[in-house]
């Protein structure tokens, strides 16, 4: 017990739809005879749920609804979800910036915040007074600032306008002071949002190694909410997935990654089944194609580089098929329609013969070697490849979303589109 550092204990927040503050003066009055009573709050018993994308119907939300979790020290805690999961609110509770509804928050040591570009920043303010008044909210004196004073400034990468006020710094540049800030100020606790995804890919290299080093090597404890899969995976030891405000999954991170991408699967198999825009003969009929990861869990998502599995379930309609020469080919177009990759199974290696048996083929693609995007596939079922007979052919049997990935340890996040190099130009294909 005496190395959890922070203890999270039914956290519930609510909001109240389209107007700021509590709402009207009859219900604080309500909420105050209910405590002068104490009676409980009378709106904390309802709220909808926090879906962003349904009709509202209630006049209260629950951003947050009772979650439970424990921190060890030294661990990287990695919060994941969809935009409006409750990720962000999570942070601010945590960071004592709001308050809980409902629940409370035991931590031991100080919390360094970097929830937004410039957070606890004063604009009028040069840069180095900045780091001193940081130094300051979080409870060290001027002679600890001033020793790491000096680290701050070369890590930021500011020095040149250190003495100049932070309003006239660039977005990327206030994050990159306000980082320098919160991780070198010896917080036991450093609590980091997206805002990473400002600065550029030199900082966030640096600043992902230097919460390796907090973590690992000074053993303090990491927070950490991104939209980047690729770089929860290799930072982060635990996850936890939010959704619609509540907490749906928690587990190592590789885990969380992969049940995060297995969320929200749209296809409609049994539309696939019924679908007639179809090309062939009709011999066989593709009626379910599913995407799997390498835990074998149905995904809607991969990150770019890594395995992928595809299983395909067909009906057989006719005795007349030449199994031994049956092929399967997937053409996978970009969101341009423009054919970008495909992949064919007698290329793969893969003997389509167990069909004659079996209604169900897999194909396995190792490194999946595509850029950040939303990928329709086109699948074709036929005899021979050279002037084939199709059988089955659909467009847009299914879809898939690629996420950013780092191919090369020493390279950037590949970026989304197709990318040309045309004459004194880069151009987007």
């Amino acid at each position: 017990m005496s190395d959890i550092i922070l203890k999270a204990e039914n956290i519930s927040k609510q909001y109240r739809l389209g107007l700021v503050g509590t709402g009207t003066l009859s219900h604080d009055l309500n909420r105050l005879w209910h405590q002068l009573r104490g009676k409980d709050d009378p709106y904390a018993k309802v709220g909808a749920v926090n879906d962003r994308s349904a009709k509202a119907k209630e006049d209260y939300v629950w951003a947050l609804r009772d979650i439970n979790f424990e921190v060890k020290r030294g661990e990287v805690l990695g919060i994941i979800g969809k935009n409006g999961a409750g990720k962000s609110t999570l942070l601010k509770i945590l960071s004592r910036v709001t308050g809980p509804t409902t629940g409370s928050i035991k931590t031991k040591g100080r919390i360094a915040s970097l929830l937004e570009v410039g957070t606890g920043f004063h604009p009028e303010l040069t840069g180095r007074e900045n780091i001193f008044l940081n130094g300051a909210i979080l409870g060290m004196t001027k002679a600890e600032v001033k020793a790491k004073l000096d680290e701050i400034v070369s890590f930021s990468g500011c020095e040149m306008y250190i003495d100049t006020p932070v309003k006239r710094y660039s977005s990327g540049m206030r994050v990159r002071l306000a980082f320098a800030v919160a991780a070198h100020l010896e917080p036991e606790i450093l609590v980091v949002d997206e805002v990473l995804a400002v600065g550029d890919a030199e900082f966030q290299k640096k600043a992902i190694g230097k919460m390796q080093d907090i973590s690992q090597g000074q053993g303090r404890t990491v927070l950490f909410v991104s939209h980047n899969m690729a770089s929860v995976k290799s930072l982060c030891t635990r996850g936890i997935v939010l959704e619609n405000g509540t907490s749906v999954f928690e587990g190592s991170a590789e885990e969380s990654v992969d049940f995060y991408l297995s969320r929200g699967k749209e296809q409609n198999k049994e539309a696939l089944a019924k679908r007639t825009d179809r090309q062939g003969n009709g011999k066989m009929k593709l009626i379910e194609l599913a995407f799997y990861n390498k835990n074998d869990a149905e995904v809607n998502q991969v990150i770019s580089g890594e395995y992928l599995k595809i299983k395909m379930r067909f009906e057989k309609n006719s005795d007349a098929i030449d199994y031994s020469r049956l092929f399967l080919g997937l053409v996978f177009f970009d969101d341009q329609e423009q054919k970008v990759l495909s992949y064919l199974s007698d290329e793969m290696g893969v003997s389509l013969k167990s069909l004659e048996t079996k209604d169900e083929i897999t194909l396995e693609i190792p490194h999946l070697y595509l850029r950040a995007g939303v990928y329709d596939i086109l699948t074709q079922l036929g005899i021979g490849t050279a002037q084939a007979e199709f059988i089955d052919v659909i467009d847009s049997a299914n879809s898939i979303q690629i996420l950013p990935g780092k191919l090369w340890p020493e390279g950037k996040l590949n970026r989304p589109g197709n990318f040309a190099v045309l004459p004194g130009r880069l151009d987007i294909v």
